[in-house]
């Protein structure tokens, strides 16, 4: 069996932790084997089925500046008693670097840089995170990305594989008798239902996407906004939320286990964003037959059906409301049984994974 170490920031519920753990569940076990690197003491999400799937966490320092000493400490000692390693696959963009110099230091052969972006978070570690990624060549000998402006982003000049953001799209393809099911449980009846996903995070721009909700309020007075995810803007949201008086229409709905019933209960999808790799949930989204509206930061390469569109984020917020009204308004048949076909379906794609690991292997 080979033993993959799969270095995140944790596996909490959101778009890359989501995407390995449908390739977790989907490839051959006998064969391959995910082990996670965290960078959070605590325990996550998906911690519980990984260990159920016979993965291990391990839980390493924290990638801040002040904890750099004791991160290499850490890890030069977890390499020496983890012998079983010859593949550390790392999904944390340009801070990728510091767990692939451990594991390049430690002389493991195979060292993967994953692209899931393309921009950096304008946090405090913006600085440190631009100098990281010009050094990434050093550290990494393979790449790989959700898409090509991911790739191009991260490894300008560099050869890389695509990996799809594939998805288990049993969870995602309408169903009507669901549809009513989550609208009654959310006390939904007539009103016309805005969903987004994401952390509440700089990235995902959920104070433009108030901004249109409210403008659409003027028009269209019977409408809920459903907002899911966590993150570090999440109290910041929301007092801008109850700052536009908008708390009777907007539903907070945190992290939840049972987002494919969600979108059915949506009527379309709104993504907003400032930069994104590839999203997971616009794959999600689509599966599940809604119209997506995303903004044009956005890559193209996540459409694959006839119900996306991209706007402008420069555009004014009429424009985008009057957009996502029209886009409601689409009641064309949501169930589309040939999207099973899609490079998407993570039953088509979960080998194309695990032949790259054998191929990168059979060159050690």
């Amino acid at each position: 069996m080979i033993r993959i170490l799969q270095c995140v920031n944790d596996m909490h519920r959101a778009g890359l932790e989501t995407m390995l753990m449908n390739y977790y569940r989907n490839i051959d076990r006998n064969e391959i084997q995910f082990d996670f690197l965290t960078h959070r003491s605590n325990r996550s999400d998906y911690d519980d089925e990984i260990e159920s799937l016979g993965g291990k966490v391990y839980y390493a320092p924290r990638l801040y500046p002040q904890n750099y000493l004791s991160y290499f400490k850490y890890m030069k000692e977890f390499y020496a008693t983890h012998t079983e390693y010859k593949i550390v696959h790392s999904h944390i963009d340009s801070m990728s670097y510091l767990p692939l110099l451990a594991a390049k230091k430690a002389n493991i052969p195979i060292r993967i840089a994953h692209s899931h972006n393309t921009a950096i978070d304008r946090d405090f570690k913006y600085f440190l995170k631009s100098y990281f990624k010009l050094k990434l060549p050093e550290v990494a000998n393979y790449y790989c990305a959700c898409g090509k402006a991911a790739g191009e982003f991260l490894f300008p000049g560099k050869k890389y594989t695509y990996i799809p953001n594939a998805i288990e799209i049993d969870r995602f393809l309408f169903d009507e008798k669901v549809r009513k099911k989550k609208r009654a449980e959310l006390g939904i009846k007539d009103e016309i239902v805005i969903g987004h996903i994401g952390r509440m995070s700089y990235q995902k721009n959920h104070k433009f996407l108030i901004d249109i909700f409210a403008e659409i309020l003027k028009s269209k007075n019977n409408c809920v906004l459903l907002l899911i995810g966590v993150g570090e803007k999440l109290d910041e949201i929301k007092k801008y939320v109850e700052k536009l008086d908008l708390n009777d229409h907007i539903r907070f709905l945190g992290n939840r286990d049972d987002v494919g019933e969600l979108y059915q209960a949506m009527d379309v999808f709104v993504m907003p964003s400032l930069f994104e790799g590839l999203p997971v949930v616009g794959v999600e989204a689509q599966f599940s037959g809604l119209p997506c509206i995303f903004s044009d930061k956005v890559p193209e390469e996540v459409e694959f059906t006839n119900k996306v569109k991209f706007v402008p984020l420069n555009d004014e917020k009429k424009i985008w409301a009057d957009i996502v009204i029209a886009a409601a308004r689409d009641k064309t048949n949501r169930e589309m049984p040939e999207l099973r076909n899609s490079i998407f379906n993570i039953e088509k794609s979960a080998t194309l994974l695990t032949d790259y690991y054998k191929q990168l292997l059979s060159r050690v």
